[in-house]
């Protein structure tokens, strides 16, 4: 193994991606990292990232940003692009990923990770998911996993396997080799497969155990490319699943490991941080940790052997500009943090009709649908934020609303929306739990003020709404609304919530508009 080279200690704090961001998986190309995470139902697809220390990180673009390479109709929030590989070779970035809803397992590739990146090669008979590509001896592979070629015996009973790609036509060739199956007895659900060759040894990095609070990264090796994996004796080298559901990291695993250019290694994982008893409202979360080896294998945090909250690495800081407080829809274009669910309706909105203002075109789809909505969102990043915005929309009929919305699926949201009632204007606070929709609160607006500022403000589980109407003097509207329904352990699935604004028709031909002057999400 490369020995460390002395370097200048950085302190980080981990999450290094808090929010919404699982699935990681990173490269080095010279003294740049890139790093990747799963988007499932979100557009645009795989945002990618750039750093030079591993703890500051600078969004770059995002992989999938056209329909032709995207593909999310009808998926639900759980669905669509599940984990994403990045790796570098010979001058080319490869991104290999599946989505779930159309297609399965593709590859697309770039000379620029900024982008354009190619539309995608759908790979045949690269069946089951988590896919990644390996390079070795001038030839290029693709390791799965897929359910057990031996028979299933039980649900989450698959392996992970090999078989050459061939570049040139993107299409697999030769025999296909069963790695591994995992470590422990019984094992469920071997996924998110990555390989290294690091000296006289193969090293097959794996997830097991499920995404949830039974995760774990466990690791095999061998000295031949397809045979002969042997498991670590100390397996599982990273897992909080002994640590209790009210610890502060927990679900960890999904790994992928990086050198740095001064020989120290690490590894990027997801896990989540629950708050207000056992609820992950922020999803699964990207986090950092340092490696060492010892007799051959990795040792992940050297003598605590758990995530931390804080770490130090021995790179030189990059400081990169923090993402803007308040977007005030200056340009053209959106910002790459900003997500829609689903591929955008090419009328959804506009930047430029009404210059400085998000204009949402009011459709009959809502939030309540496996639909693309007039929906413009980003990630829930913090425990406690405030998040507000300024509205200029005057409801015309009883269908008509817009506003602000956290939202973890089509079955999960809490919204603060300007609507209309018997020709009465009103602000309300509605809940969409399970299903079922409820009226939290209500206030009568006076019909002259089309300009309405609203926000919402978090201190952890517990979600206050407000209003005004002149941009200073804010009024409570509805005060420590409960959002721990809309964490993965009620609602439910793989994805974080999302913050952002919202109009609908609600199933009703519309020509309305509803412009947003600016957005604000920030931490206290």
């Amino acid at each position: 193994m490369k020995k460390v080279m002395e370097g200048q200690q950085c302190k980080f704090k981990n999450p290094i991606m808090p929010g919404f961001y699982p699935d990681p998986s990173i490269c080095r190309v010279g003294e740049d990292f890139y790093l990747v995470t799963s988007t499932f139902a979100y557009f645009p697809g795989v945002p990618i990232f750039q750093s030079r220390d591993l703890v500051n990180w600078k969004q770059i673009g995002n992989v999938l940003d056209r329909p032709s390479q995207l593909n999310l109709e009808g998926a639900g929030h759980s669905q669509g692009i599940f984990a994403p590989t990045i790796r570098y070779h010979e001058g080319t970035f490869y991104m290999i990923t599946t989505n779930v809803s159309h297609g399965g397992n593709f590859v697309v590739t770039a000379t620029d990770p900024v982008g354009p990146w190619s539309d995608p090669y759908f790979i045949e008979g690269a069946e089951g998911i988590d896919p990644t590509i390996f390079f070795d001896d001038g030839k290029a592979y693709y390791l799965g996993t897929r359910p057990c070629s031996q028979g299933v015996r039980y649900n989450g009973n698959w392996e992970v396997w090999l078989k050459e790609l061939d570049l040139t036509t993107m299409k697999l060739v030769g025999d296909s080799h069963v790695l591994w199956r995992g470590a422990m007895v019984d094992v469920i659900w071997p996924e998110g497969p990555h390989l290294y060759k690091i000296d006289e040894y193969y090293y097959l990095l794996i997830a097991e155990g499920g995404t949830g609070p039974n995760h774990a990264v466990t690791v095999a090796r061998s000295k031949s490319l397809t045979e002969g994996f042997v498991g670590n004796p100390n397996n599982p080298i990273i897992t909080h699943r002994h640590l209790g559901k009210r610890y502060p990291i927990v679900n960890v695993g999904h790994a992928d490991l990086v050198q740095g250019a001064n020989g120290q290694w690490f590894m990027v994982m997801l896990a989540s941080r629950p708050y207000g008893g056992s609820f992950s409202n922020l999803g699964r979360e990207t986090f950092l940790a340092s490696v060492d080896w010892e007799d051959g294998w990795p040792v992940v945090n050297e003598g605590r052997g758990i995530l931390e909250e804080q770490g130090i690495v021995s790179l030189t800081p990059a400081p990169v500009e923090p993402p803007l407080r308040t977007d005030h829809f200056d340009s053209d274009k959106l910002g790459l943090q900003w997500m829609f669910l689903r591929n955008p309706q090419k009328d959804l909105y506009s930047l430029t009709e009404r210059k400085g203002y998000l204009r949402l075109k009011l459709k009959p789809q809502t939030l309540k649908e496996k639909e693309n909505s007039s929906f413009v969102c980003l990630r829930q990043r913090h425990m406690d934020y405030v998040a507000g915005t300024v509205m200029e929309f005057v409801p015309q009929s009883v269908h008509e609303t817009a506003g602000l919305v956290v939202i973890q699926n089509d079955q999960y949201h809490v919204r603060i929306e300007r609507a209309m009632t018997e020709q009465q204007q009103v602000l309300r606070v509605m809940s969409w739990i399970d299903g079922q929709e409820t009226r939290i609160a209500q206030i009568m607006l006076d019909s002259d003020a089309s300009r309405v500022y609203i926000k919402m403000a978090a201190l952890g589980q517990q979600l206050s709404f407000y209003f005004s109407t002149d941009g200073s003097q804010y009024h409570l509207v509805a005060e420590q609304v409960d959002t721990s329904s809309l964490s993965t352990e009620v609602a439910g699935g793989f994805v974080g919530c999302c913050i952002g604004m919202f109009s609908t028709s609600n199933g009703e031909p519309s020509d309305q508009v509803a412009d947003f002057d600016w957005f604000e999400y920030g931490s206290y």
